[in-house]
């Protein structure tokens, strides 16, 4: 596939993920003994809504990291214009190679990206960044149901093979040495409002501008098979924020 398409069908979008403001605030909210000021870690941060979500509802320094810098010159704008400069440094970086010192952080906090790792190899190879007791917080693809229907499921076995349950994934948290501290679902207006919806017209817009272009076309059939299915079995999958502390 390629990543030029790619790239730019998610640019000009307010978030490169399901998510929403509101599911950000509810799950940094849940945690407990953060200190006044935390140092908190955006990993995968696209454009950064949660990261500017984040430095609003708190006093933290954020670091926030993506590996394509148009991205992160895009949230690097929006925090000169919100007055957030101080607050939140950009950082180009692999989620793979994270360039930070053992115990740097009181929280990381990774939205809709984790999967790219891999949720059990994400939580055990960022571990070692926070500081004791420190807060980890990644929202992760997830089966609601039993049983999905074999579209469903064939589609999700070639999309991402590690998509679990959410008792399957508490148990990867406890077994890799954190404790739990709480799950909450993202609600479905999160997966429409602000990126199903304009990731529509995204599509629109490309294919119109692309046509005839094959490769172009595999990038944006793939994104519209992903917001078909959503929009047939949401209720057997989402994203649950998963919240724990080591």
């Amino acid at each position: 596939m390629d990543l030029k398409y790619m790239y730019e069908l998610f640019s000009d979008m307010p978030r490169q993920g399901p998510g929403s403001n509101e599911c950000t605030r509810r799950a940094f909210n849940m945690l407990s003994d953060v200190p006044k000021q935390p140092f908190i870690l955006d990993i995968g941060c696209g454009s950064g809504r949660q990261t500017l979500e984040l430095a609003r509802i708190s006093d933290a320094k954020i670091t926030a990291v993506d590996n394509y810098q148009p991205f992160l010159d895009d949230l690097y704008g929006r925090v000169a214009s919100q007055g957030l400069s101080g607050r939140i440094e950009t950082v180009n970086a692999s989620m793979f190679d994270l360039p930070f010192e053992s115990g740097s952080f009181d929280v990381i906090w990774s939205e809709g990206t984790i999967y790219i790792i891999g949720f059990e190899n994400g939580l055990c190879d960022w571990k070692p960044l926070l500081k004791p007791g420190g807060y980890m917080v990644a929202s992760e693809i997830t089966w609601l149901q039993p049983d999905p229907p074999v579209e469903l499921d064939s589609y999700w076995k070639s999309e991402y093979a590690g998509i679990r349950n959410k008792a399957e994934n508490i148990d990867i948290i406890r077994r890799v040495g954190y404790k739990e501290a709480g799950h909450f679902v993202l609600t479905e207006s999160g997966w429409w409002d602000n990126f199903y919806i304009p990731l529509q017209k995204r599509i629109d817009l490309l294919k119109r501008k692309y046509a005839g272009n094959r490769a172009a076309a595999e990038v944006l059939d793939a994104s519209q098979a992903e917001i078909d299915m959503y929009q047939k079995y949401s209720p057997y999958y989402g994203y649950v924020f998963y919240l724990m502390h080591s």
